[in-house]
């Protein structure tokens, strides 16, 4: 089992006297991530893929080394399956541009779930409405979690599922080889949304049954203004690109132009070297802490926090019961307090959670919410985290109400 007390001094942005508790907006970074992508910058930073001599080649390498860290973790047959993007939500974009702009029409179908953020959802209501597609949205039940029967009832005639391996806001995590299986069985393609899933569960895509799955870099402990997508090679053959111009290319000429395999198809431009590798060392420093035992200290803070928030008088939590169907986060209301109130009372004492809606408005409206606040956990969280939470709640309770 890791030492989880020791993990917390491997980020130095975290101090003794503040709780950081938005992790799932986005992961501290740990001191390996740091010196991997400073150590690039200033000590081997050279273009990649274009050139002849001796420092292109070895920065060459190391992106390609990155690439295969990032399949090997999430379970990728082939390294050429990962696409590098900008984000999960840019991902998303990419498979509406590339698949579905080509793939669906005027009265085709696309299915949701209430519980999407909206990187998950806008990208497909844009689409319908500009295609006249017909976007639906499968119920969720009292605990937070997915109504399976609404979902197959919403299912047929769908050519597209898009649902979030784990909800952001309920911490719910979606039986997604399930759900798979039901869409294929319909002839429809399944995307799934991992942001919140990659950096607290352990995720195989091969044996998920998914077409396509997508993840940030900044919420898996790696930096800002990477993401990734997967899909499936044969997936490949159905899509174009978005974006034309250099690294995508195989023959221009004045009258035509062919493109190059993926992924060099799909990214367009110099890429996002330093962040890859500084992806990589983030997925390399989980990997040494092991899944298996990140996800054990989820649950573990996660039952600590709920048992707490639910101890306190006027507190009312959102999501399924039990730690063991989450991901390590907790979305809660306390009675007569608006939780953008409650969000900047905990920041005077160091406690940071997050408030409003989330970006996801429909689920706050399928809810019945104006907002929500929400304590997320990251492996650095400790228990000392989650007692500051409760006093500070409990301050907020006899100044508040």
């Amino acid at each position: 089992m890791a030492d989880f007390t020791k993990v917390r001094t491997d980020f130095p942005a975290l101090t003794d006297d503040s709780a950081y508790l938005d992790s799932a907006a986005t992961a501290q970074k740990p001191e390996t991530v740091l010196k991997a992508m400073d150590g690039f910058y200033r000590e081997r930073y050279a273009p990649v893929s274009r050139g002849k001599y001796a420092a292109t080649e070895a920065a060459t390498a190391e992106y390609r080394a990155a690439r295969e860290a990032v399949a090997s973790f999430i379970g990728a047959s082939d390294a050429s399956e990962i696409v590098f993007t900008q984000n999960a939500t840019a991902s998303i974009d990419l498979v509406a541009r590339c698949w579905a702009m080509a793939n669906l029409g005027k009265g085709d179908s696309i299915l949701l779930t209430e519980m999407e953020h909206h990187s998950n959802f806008v990208p497909w209501r844009l689409l319908a409405e500009a295609r006249g597609l017909e976007l639906r949205l499968a119920k969720i039940d009292g605990h937070g979690t997915l109504d399976i029967n609404d979902f197959k009832r919403k299912l047929p005639g769908a050519k597209l599922v898009a649902v979030t391996h784990a909800s952001n806001v309920l911490g719910t995590i979606n039986p997604v080889t399930k759900l798979a299986a039901l869409a294929h069985e319909a002839g429809a393609k399944l995307l799934v949304d991992g942001a919140q899933a990659v950096p607290g569960l352990p995720v195989d895509v091969g044996k998920l049954g998914a077409d396509w799955y997508a993840f940030s870099g900044h919420k898996a402990y790696g930096p800002t203004g990477i993401g990734v997508l997967w899909t499936r090679r044969e997936v490949y053959r159905e899509m174009t690109p978005a974006f034309g111009g250099g690294g995508t290319v195989g023959k221009v000429t004045s009258k035509s132009t062919t493109f190059l395999d993926p992924p060099a198809k799909f990214e367009a431009g110099t890429p996002p070297v330093a962040e890859a590798i500084g992806l990589a060392a983030a997925l390399e420093y989980l990997e040494k802490i092991g899944m298996g035992n990140v996800r054990s200290h989820a649950e573990s803070i996660t039952t600590r926090a709920l048992e707490t928030l639910q101890g306190i008088d006027g507190v009312t939590v959102l999501g399924p019961p039990d730690a063991k169907d989450r991901v390590g986060l907790v979305t809660f209301l306390l009675d007569g307090v608006h939780p953008g109130d409650l969000a900047v009372s905990l920041d005077h004492d160091g406690v940071a959670i997050r408030s409003e809606q989330q970006c996801t408005q429909p689920l706050h409206q399928a809810l019945g919410l104006e907002a929500s606040a929400r304590a997320s956990f990251g492996i650095y969280t400790d228990e000392s985290d989650i007692d500051r939470l409760h006093r500070s709640l409990l301050s907020a309770k006899k100044t508040l109400v």
